[in-house]
């Protein structure tokens, strides 16, 4: 079946589904308006190339995709066209830009994506495959496990069918909403899918380097090879999976010469065995000489793992593009502890419980907190979605309790549990779909510190410790409890009068946490 891809949008590479216009199902004609797609030089709508039958709509409405994602199956439902008929069809949009069709092979071939899991993943990594070629499988069955920015997570097969091909292999690295592998009853549907010239669009930008990886031969003239290509900063370029199996074997990847990938990238096959390698000098110099002398330490170096690179990326796209400002409030904290302590007796719960609760309640009356910016539209949620910071071995992640304002502190207790492991499990439910979250480390007795925005959300609350202090009081010195929060606002949906009258609010609420009930 043919594939329409995104084109070209302007000077961006990519553009973001606003609207579509058609539904999967519905049979179209040529011309017709199928969905509109925001650029860099506004908004365009794609057409219709040929009539036929929307078979699969790929791309959801509010995803970003780069140019050449798969955005829908369109199957021919007038006619038997022949594989060259259907490759020499194309598309065209308003701003004059032509996209192609993948050509129709014989039976039905069905793409396996790499799944896009939040906003955030731009790309993901096999850990695990589940099943293997040949195997049949049905709609829903877990097939491969991925490392994305977050977690490593289950996927689930959104088709059923069988498993004629994988191209992307345990280790391998590619980004989302680009196959993985394909379903089909003969290996000859595949070829042909990938052969055909709407590949040209799609396959050619990512199968064509993958298939490389883990079916070119070693070659036998690898002595004639020019020295290995290098990137800008001077490292030498080279797939994940090649780096990994070279320190494996010990081999210094610089001795092997230009790769067999693209520009002369190094692929997995490109790196011999061991033994008829050179290997990396026991006594080689680290890369910082100096650091290492002056420490007199052995320097470790590690490959960041997706959850990792996701913190430093999104985190840092925040400070610099997000204008924070900061308030703190200290509340008097011993009606919470003592209302947390009794409401704990009853059934399982925990101070950050009550915290969540008390901040959906208020969010529920200031729609700024319940707003988030995409792109120029400020897009206000009617309900507060209350992301809950949980930390892991190797970072940190946010699953987010949907309607946390209509639920009592039971409800709220169970499901952030629940949550909280289905996440360290790897599962991050309700991803993306945050307006505010809740950062607590007063359980590690941290008094008080700032957060950093999860964007696109508004604000972010972070909360220290309720410990123990001398309270001033009418005049009078006396021993009590409190607990210091400090509210991170976006200045450009959240004014500082507004945030000092939500924790006004808020303060009213931890003092008198009775009326949570």
């Amino acid at each position: 079946m043919p594939t329409l891809n995104l084109p070209a949008t302007g000077k961006a590479s990519g553009g973001t589904v606003r609207r579509w216009r058609k539904k999967a199902g519905e049979i179209v004609q040529i011309g017709e308006i199928l969905v509109e797609i925001e650029g860099d030089e506004g908004l365009i709508q794609i057409e219709s190339p040929s009539a036929g039958q929307i078979s699969q709509i790929i791309a959801i409405e509010g995803k970003t995709l780069p140019t050449g994602a798969a955005l829908m199956v369109l199957s021919d439902s007038t006619s038997q066209s022949s594989p060259t008929a259907s490759a020499q069809s194309k598309s065209t949009c308003n701003n004059g830009d032509k996209m192609k069709l993948a050509a129709a092979p014989v039976g039905k071939v069905t793409p396996v994506l790499m799944p896009q899991a939040g906003q955030s993943m731009e790309e993901g990594t096999i850990v695990k495959w589940r099943v293997g070629v040949g195997d049949t499988i049905k709609k829903g069955d877990i097939i491969f496990e991925v490392e994305t920015d977050k977690a490593t997570v289950e996927v689930e097969a959104t088709d059923s069918g069988r498993l004629a091909r994988i191209v992307l292999q345990e280790g391998g690295t590619l980004k989302v909403l680009l196959p993985v592998a394909y379903l089909a009853q003969n290996d000859a549907d595949v070829d042909a899918f990938i052969g055909g010239e709407g590949a040209g669009s799609t396959t050619q930008a990512f199968a064509a380097p993958v298939v490389q990886e883990l079916e070119t031969p070693v070659s036998t003239a690898r002595q004639s090879r020019q020295p290995a290509q290098t990137t800008s900063s001077g490292r030498v370029k080279a797939s994940p999976v090649a780096r990994r199996i070279a320190a494996d074997r010990g081999i210094d990847l610089s001795s092997l010469g230009s790769g067999s990938g693209p520009q002369g990238r190094i692929l997995s096959t490109d790196v011999p065995t061991a033994a008829s390698a050179k290997p990396v000098a026991a006594s080689s110099a680290p890369s910082s000489p100096s650091f290492a002398a002056a420490t007199g330490e052995g320097i470790v170096r590690k490959r960041m793992s997706q959850m990792r690179k996701a913190i430093a990326r999104n985190l840092t796209v925040s400070k610099q593009t997000i204008p924070h400002f900061y308030a703190k409030l200290t509340v008097n904290a011993e009606a919470i502890y003592s209302f947390y302590q009794a409401e704990k007796a009853k059934y399982p719960c925990s101070l950050n419980d009550v915290i969540v609760l008390s901040c959906a309640r208020v969010i529920s009356q200031f729609p700024a907190f319940r707003s988030r910016l995409e792109g120029d539209e400020l897009v206000i949620l009617p309900t507060a979605n209350i992301g809950i910071a949980v930390g892991m071995d190797d970072g940190l992640v946010v699953p987010v309790l949907i309607g946390a304002e209509s639920m009592t502190l039971k409800q709220v207790g169970s499901e952030s549990k629940r949550l909280a492991a289905a996440a360290r499990a790897g599962k991050i439910e309700g991803m993306g779909q945050g307006v505010f979250t809740i950062t607590n480390l007063g359980m590690f007795g941290v008094e008080e510190f700032s957060a950093i925005i999860n964007p696109p959300e508004a604000a972010i609350l972070a909360v220290g410790a309720a410990r123990e202090e001398v309270i001033v009081s009418g005049g009078t010195l006396k021993a009590g409890r409190v607990m210091t929060v400090v509210l991170s606002s976006d200045h450009r949906i959240i004014d500082g009068t507004l945030a000092a009258k939500f924790l006004a609010e808020l303060k009213k609420v931890l003092e008198y946490p009775a009326q949570l009930i």
